[in-house]
């Protein structure tokens, strides 16, 4: 997509809304569409009406400003330039959110920077970072929105304590069994710069957890 929106088109954009008429019109269209969410909040960084002239000349192979080589690099510059507005924006966001959290009764600040609350506290056994443990979780962003939930499953999860995310790691060895606490956890202590599929790069994640069992090792 990148590839494309670089080597190809130019025009105004001020000549109306598309007609979709036929079969080929709303295909060009969808298109477009998935075109312009690819370049979504980087307005500051694409100026629309060469990306259209770009596209013109890509498709009519006539008259390019730039060579393959070229085009490639441009695009993948600007491909750099998005992931780090979108690694900022995703950075102070969650900064901001930290740091009101931070205030609410209740919620303890850890040095690394983990924040966390206590629901419910447990009786059983602590784990230590090389156990394994089988929990109930609900993952979501700062904004509320849900990205995961082993509750919605009905299937708790078993995994090593120390073969997941570090903000999991350091917090779920304060809880014990049947305990239940809420982690606010710091993009550089979740998925980091590169993020995840359906995670942005150094969001701060929210996650509600239920420590079931340990499993020492």
């Amino acid at each position: 997509m990148a590839f494309i929106a670089c080597q190809q088109g130019g025009e105004s954009l001020t000549g109306g809304s598309a007609t979709l008429s036929s079969k080929v019109d709303s295909m060009s269209y969808g298109y477009g569409i998935q075109i312009g969410q690819s370049i979504q909040g980087a307005d500051e960084l694409v100026n629309i009406n060469a990306l259209i002239s770009g596209i013109r000349d890509g498709i009519d192979k006539s008259d390019n400003k730039m060579d393959d080589e070229q085009c490639i690099s441009m695009a993948g510059k600007l491909m750099q330039e998005m992931q780090k507005q979108k690694m900022e924006a995703s950075k102070a966001e969650g900064d901001a959110f930290l740091a009101e959290n931070a205030k609410k009764d209740g919620v303890t600040v850890l040095p690394s920077g983990l924040q966390y609350k206590v629901i419910q506290e447990g009786t059983g056994k602590q784990p230590a970072a090389t156990d394994e443990v089988t929990v109930h979780y609900r993952g979501t962003f700062v904004d509320g929105k849900e990205f995961d939930s082993s509750f919605k499953r009905n299937q708790p999860a078993t995994f090593p304590l120390n073969r997941v995310i570090p903000g999991w790691t350091e917090g779920l060895q304060l809880m014990k069994e049947g305990a239940k606490y809420e982690f606010y956890i710091p993009g550089n202590l979740a998925y980091g710069p590169r993020g995840r599929q359906g995670i942005p790069p150094n969001a701060t994640l929210i996650f509600e957890v239920e420590l079931i069992s340990v499993n020492a090792k």
